[in-house]
């Protein structure tokens, strides 16, 4: 429960600040790895260490036999569905009889130390026959490979076929470009406590981006009725996606359950890499058609995303990024074919950005090759293809948000470059604190990125939010399923009812499944989705008053409205305080808000299946050492479209830590797998940014209006992790002058 008491100007449109900033500085919040309970046990998680393997046999008597050790739990113990996922429940609760990643879950034990836990571990002797995984998504494609699933190594295909599909243009670019494996690398680990409830249920306490899908998938796992499962959300220490699938979840919970008292489960850094999904790595090959203007007239393309052992959120990953294959460009012709495979590499899933990064990354390139190709700079390519409000995509569907992509660009281009570079202090140059540059090597580069990026969930799926706001005695309590995942919204609900309520004084109960979902913190939907679920409830909620304060006083409630903390009448002067007019009274209103529905796509890719959009453009400076191959981004401007600014603070945190995340992408994130076997599961082989990588930013937001959105506002949170990491990259080509078809960008690319 968190109560926020804060000055009246905290309403939207100002940069309130975070509840949890404080605490989560100063060390004393509370995430899901401090759920503790006096009386719990400690879980763990067995894993294969091959990626493709039969199981012969388990024997869990020696873990049995170690003092301390309450149980040991395999896929026999699963008392109801044995497997779950997020879009096809294909994922095994435990392997049973084969194993399809490294790091699979083959058993779980419960002991009353975390080190009587890994030595159960250690201890349960399992026989594998090893089997030749399947890597290659190609080999997946041409079925020349048993099937390693009985669904089969094909998640989806889908084509988009429009327009003239024999057009040949004046002028022609095209190449193949490879994105590597990302992981969403949050700070806090996958942690969980659970326990067990007088009558066969169970409580939980997690870090998730879903309350009400977890405790759907548990439940068909444990074989309870959903009512039976009640989740709590715990201290979440980012998420990015990774936390859209369950992990640790029912292997928690089941032991619970088994030995009858509470357990707490917490994954290490390494465990972590095995026991959540991760970006796709793609490869994509593009071809663009046009005019010697540079008018785009035609494109052609082949996506092929890695989808790993399971489906988890594949299907939807591509359908997003081949409906984004002509980014934020107007083009009225099309050739497409996507792929989603199965293979014995880890599961990747959601992660942000949502598989438009890998569209973009290519798209952008080839505007880059584009423009070169026509004489043109990378500014006026994008300008003079750039999208309006209206175009439609290549599915068909109208671009009916508002699309100012050529204000994006031209507000880009518009911020001031950095000065040259002339320090010769290390920490100014690539090799950083390594001491490593010389300042002779270094070159600079400028280079632009430019995305369309669709909100919330497509292909017609039912997306909705449930809110309850309660006001008694100038007071209000919000009731919400949204996952905070550190994106804001315990900030942004109570600016919400501060500014329809006239209230000052805001408390969040707890995130539960107490309540109606809220859907997935992910999409960039839950400023629009939950926001318009709490600004509902208030907004009913308000009307309730109004009616009481018109009964009581003789006013017409239509002439009723709120001014600072006051219900007022302009007309007759009349005014009483919020506080005084819900003295004695306890309103509460529930709002369940939907967006607009969607469709699927046909046979030919054609179809209204995006909700929204939103755009960004980003322009990179980066400083080569040519010599090395090291390098230091310089500084990123960029411009955005969010319809309107809730929250300045936390929008201009949402577009630095995207950024992050971005040039994590173009030059340092990649986990290596050789043969279905990873090679860098910690952080001191897979390659974050620091404070020290970090460039200057420099950002304008673009406000224009988006009639379908509920407050007004775009979600805010994935449009700027998407055109950065093409605008670094090519900023390291025009530094560079070579062609860098693949991210991250690693050193040897650039100087050998």
């Amino acid at each position: 429960m968190s109560i926020t008491k804060t000055r009246q100007r905290d309403i939207l449109g100002t940069s309130a600040l975070r509840p949890d900033g404080i605490p989560k500085v100063k060390g004393s919040f509370e995430f899901s790895s401090d759920a503790n309970d006096d009386s719990m046990a400690w879980g763990a998680t067995l894993r294969s260490p091959h990626p493709s393997a039969r199981i012969v046999s388990i024997d869990i008597s020696p873990a049995l036999r170690i003092p301390g050790v309450h149980a040991v739990i395999t896929a026999k113990d699963v008392p109801g569905k044995a497997t779950y996922g997020l879009i096809s429940q294909d994922q095994p609760v435990f392997a049973s009889d084969v194993v399809r990643y490294m790091g699979e879950p083959v058993a779980a034990v419960a002991a009353d130390h975390p080190e009587t836990a890994r030595r159960a571990l250690r201890a349960i002797v399992v026989e594998y026959e090893v089997m030749k995984p399947l890597v290659d998504p190609e080999v997946a494609i041409a079925g020349a490979h048993p099937a390693i699933h009985p669904d089969g190594n094909i998640f989806r295909h889908q084509r988009i076929i429009r327009g003239d599909q024999d057009l040949v243009g004046e002028v022609v670019v095209e190449e193949t470009y490879e994105i590597g494996m990302q992981d969403q690398a949050f700070l806090g680990l996958e942690a969980a406590l659970a326990r067990p409830l007088t009558g066969g249920g169970v409580e939980l306490i997690v870090a998730t981006q879903w309350l009400h899908e977890d405790r759907k998938q548990i439940a068909d796992c444990l074989g309870l009725a959903e009512d039976d499962v009640f989740l709590t959300l715990g201290g979440v220490g980012g998420a990015f996606g990774a936390r859209e699938d369950i992990s640790l979840q029912v292997h928690c919970c089941l032991l619970a359950l088994t030995i009858g008292r509470p357990v707490k489960m917490q994954y290490g850094r390494e465990e972590s890499f095995f026991g959540h999904v991760h970006r796709h790595p793609a490869k994509i090959w593009m071809r663009h058609h046009a005019t010697k203007a540079g008018k785009i007239q035609r494109i052609e393309a082949r996506m092929v995303f890695d989808g790993g052992a399971y489906t988890s959120t594949s299907p939807a990953v591509l359908i997003n990024g081949i409906t984004h294959t002509q980014g934020p460009y107007a083009c009225d012709n099309a050739t497409v074919d996507g792929f989603a495979v199965r293979t014995n590499n880890p599961p990747c899933g959601a992660m942000r950005g949502f598989g438009v990064v890998q569209a973009c990354f290519a798209h952008e390139s080839q505007m880059d090759k584009l423009a070169e190709a026509c004489g043109l700079s990378p500014v006026e390519i994008r300008l003079r293809n750039a999208m309006k409000t209206g175009d439609p995509l290549i599915t068909g569907q109208p671009v009916e948000s508002v699309a100012p992509v050529a204000r994006c660009i031209t507000e880009t281009d518009a911020l001031p470059l950095p000065p040259p570079l002339q320090s010769s202090d290390p920490l100014d140059l690539p090799g950083g604190s390594g001491l490593t540059t010389r300042a002779h090597n270094v070159v600079r580069g400028v280079g632009w990125g430019v995305s369309i990026k669709n909100l919330m969930y497509s292909e017609g799926f039912d997306d909705y939010s449930t809110a309850r706001c309660t006001l008694s005695n100038g007071k209000v309590k919000l009731k919400f399923a949204t996952s905070e995942v550190g994106q804001g919204f315990v900030t942004l609900a109570p600016q919400i009812a501060r500014t329809i309520l006239g209230v000052d004084e805001i408390e969040i109960e707890p995130m539960d499944t107490a309540v109606g979902s809220a859907g997935s913190t992910s999409a960039s939907r839950q400023t629009w989705m939950s926001g318009g679920a709490v600004d509902g409830a208030c907004r009913l909620v308000r009307e309730r008053l109004f009616e009481h304060v018109g009964s009581a006083h003789g006013i017409d409630p239509i002439r009723l409205s709120i001014a600072g903390t006051d219900v007022v009448d302009e007309l007759s002067g009349f005014r009483i305080s919020v506080a005084d007019a819900s003295d004695g009274l306890e309103i509460s209103q529930t709002f369940e808000h939907h967006h607009r529905k969607t469709e699927d796509l046909d046979a030919n890719g054609q179809g209204n299946c995006h909700v929204a959009f939103a755009f960004v453009a980003h322009r990179a400076v980066v400083d080569v050492d040519v010599e090395l191959g090291l390098v230091k981004v310089v500084q990123i401007a960029t411009a955005q479209d969010v319809v309107q600014v809730l929250n300045p603070l936390s929008v201009l945190g949402q577009i630095e830590g995207g950024i992050a995340q971005g040039l994590g992408l173009a030059i340092m994130e990649e986990i290596v797998i050789d043969n279905g076997i990873v090679k860098n599961p910690s952080f001191n082989d897979y390659l974050l940014p620091t404070a020290l990588d970090a460039p200057d930013v420099v950002a304008v937001t673009i406000e224009e209006p988006e009639p379908q959105a509920p407050l007004g506002a775009k979600g805010v949170g994935e449009p700027p992790c998407i055109s950065v990491t093409p605008a670094i990259v090519a900023a390291i080509r025009d530094a560079t002058k070579r062609s860098l078809p693949r991210v991250p960008v690693r050193p040897y690319d650039i100087c050998l």
